[in-house]
């Protein structure tokens, strides 16, 4: 089925030789950070994880988005997200692809993840971390490529597939949750200290990875000739409302109880990331940026007459997407870090060479989902071709 890929327009091709140029240019960045050490980032001794690791985190949610599709969809037989069903799962191939990616730029030495294999420690949240990662990852393929290829045929998928399609369900929520665990068992961290931490990275997931979902599955649309239903998309609009709803209630749920409580080991990251701490005031901006965004895309998906104006739609989508994109990446992970035991405000900065990396490792992301994408869409399109010519 590969070969779909292999065929397409001048503007496909263009966008494949711009990828491949970005990958280029961050292949080149990670090269010079292999030989130089990641002294050439941002990272400090006080700021361990950075703008690496707030991509993988938010990724991570994105990837275990997909299940958002495959409950209705195979559980309570909502056929209307039959059309959309492979898009997410191929969505979650790329968002896994670039989680390990994000992992591996992360590590000084990235010959050393071959300890994992070589030697498993159970008792590390990161070896679980790259268990239910690499499990995902392998479902989601084999599933979502032997159920294509079923559709191809225009025969059912196989019955060994279904089990697999259920243990996808417990494994996507797993994958998310495994991440979260990273960060709440550091108890030097009081932040990420926090009981629901894991509930938090499962709202914002089912918030921003549905929101991305449907951004582009209306590019699809605009763009082929597949179009998943206007139903199937306001569905998905809706589980983004709620779930949205849900990620900023939780959020302040945890602001509350460290200010209210007045301890200052739980407020003083919430000073820096809202107000700043001691006159370090650099994500401050980008908070209040994602608060507003917040708040401005529920209110845009809340009512029923924005959500179902679909001029206005992505408008919201992008609002919820970014808004969690800042959360969950930077301001979790960094205000994590601040203050450090000593009450020291050491702040971060990511460097062009992190973000050249960075941006090769997304592009890599596109570049897989652009080629998966274009496989399934061919495949659906030469269907209902076939079908209207009967």
């Amino acid at each position: 089925m590969l070969e779909k890929a292999l065929t397409g327009s001048k503007r496909y091709w263009t966008w494949i030789i711009v990828l491949l140029g970005i990958i280029g240019i961050g292949f080149i960045a990670y090269m010079y950070q292999l030989k130089e050490g990641l002294g050439i980032t941002g990272l400090s001794r006080d700021v361990s994880w950075g703008f690496y690791i707030a991509q993988f985190t938010f990724l991570v949610g994105v990837a275990a988005s997909a299940v958002m599709l495959v409950i209705p969809y195979y559980l309570h037989n909502y056929k209307k997200f039959g059309k959309i069903v492979i898009l997410g799962e191929f969505l979650a191939i790329s968002a896994v692809t670039m989680c390990m990616l994000f992992i591996l730029v992360d590590m000084g030495q990235p010959m050393r993840v071959m300890n994992v294999v070589l030697h498993p420690t159970p008792n590390s949240i990161m070896f679980w971390d790259a268990l239910v990662l690499n499990g995902y990852l392998f479902i989601n393929l084999i599933v979502g490529w032997t159920t294509l290829g079923a559709e191809r045929k225009s025969v059912p998928p196989p019955d060994w597939v279904k089990p697999l399609i259920y243990l996808s369900i417990p494994w996507a929520v797993s994958i998310h949750t495994v991440t979260a665990f990273l960060y709440a068992g550091l108890p030097g961290r009081h932040l990420w200290l926090t009981a629901i931490m894991a509930a938090r990275f499962l709202a914002s997931a089912f918030a921003a990875g549905p929101a991305l979902l449907i951004l582009l599955v209306m590019f699809v649309r605009k763009t082929s000739k597949f179009d998943a239903g206007t139903e199937a998309i306001q569905s998905l609009a809706k589980i983004v409302t709620y779930a949205m709803i849900a990620n900023v209630f939780f959020f302040l749920l945890e602001v509350f109880t460290a200010l209210y409580s007045g301890i200052p080991g739980h407020a003083h990251p919430i000073q820096y990331l809202f107000v700043g701490l001691h006159g370090h005031t650099k994500l401050v901006p980008f908070m209040w940026t994602a608060a507003v965004l917040a708040f401005l895309g529920i209110g845009l998906l809340v009512n029923p007459n924005t959500r179902k104006n679909e001029s206005i739609l992505p408008f919201a989508l992008i609002a919820v997407f970014i808004s969690a994109w800042i959360d969950k990446g930077m301001g979790l992970v960094v205000g994590g870090f601040i203050p450090n035991p000593f009450e020291k405000v050491t702040e971060y900065t990511p460097t062009i060479p992190e973000l050249a990396i960075t941006l090769g490792v997304y592009a890599v992301g596109f570049l897989v989902l652009t080629v998966l994408y274009k496989v399934a869409i061919s495949i659906k399109e030469d269907n209902a071709y076939d079908t209207g010519s009967h």
